[in-house]
This record gives structure tokens, sequence and C-alpha cells, in this order.
């Protein structure tokens, strides 16, 4: 398999020095997935504010930590974590490490 070093990048790389916010990148569009990489500081959902996609969620913590809630259970991630949210299930982050970026990815797609 030969790979095009043309578009061959490092998750890792780019971080922004400074978080007010999230910050999330596409990596990938096609018409049934979507790849995002989402960068977190210390950050979480706004008190009231419920994700509710059309899309599942399959998503992985790479670096750091987080603490995800849905509306019956909460979960700690760590790196190597990943968790499957399905269409329209309600969840928020409720927590991220304040210390270093929390780094995600996270795969949206269509069944």
């Amino acid at each position: 398999m030969t790979v095009d070093r043309g578009t061959c990048k490092n998750l890792f790389s780019d971080l922004p020095p400074d978080l007010p916010t999230e910050v999330f990148a596409t990596l990938l569009d096609s018409a049934n997935v979507r790849i995002e990489r989402i960068v977190s500081h210390g950050h979480a959902s706004p008190d009231g504010f419920w994700y509710d996609q059309n899309e599942h969620e399959w998503v992985i913590v790479l670096k750091g930590a987080a603490r995800l809630r849905f509306e019956d259970d909460v979960i700690e991630l760590t790196a190597g974590d990943f968790v499957n949210i399905p269409a329209h299930r309600r969840h928020r982050v409720e927590w991220t490490t304040p210390n270093e970026p929390t780094i995600w990815l996270a795969v949206f797609y269509a069944e």
C-alpha cells in the first residue's frame, strides 16, 4: 500500500496554544461519515446544554481525560477509552482535564 505523503498529517500537531473554546476540525467528510478532531482544555458543555445529534457518534480520547454525562449515566474516559453514542442519545461534556489538552477523535456516521 502506498501512502500519499502530501496528505499525511499528525493529530497531535497544530494544537492552538490558547483555547478559549473547544476546537473542532473536520478531518474527513463524506456522504455517510464525518471524522473530527476535537481539542478541549478544561472545557465543559454550557449549563443546560445537551447534544442531541441525528448521527451516531463513535468517540475515543487520544490524550487527556473527560467525563461524559448521559441522562441516565456518567462515564469517565482516559486515553484509549472509547464509546459509541447512538443518534439522539442526549449527552454532554461535564469535564475535561484542565492541566493539558484533551484530544478526541470523533466519527459521526449514519446507519
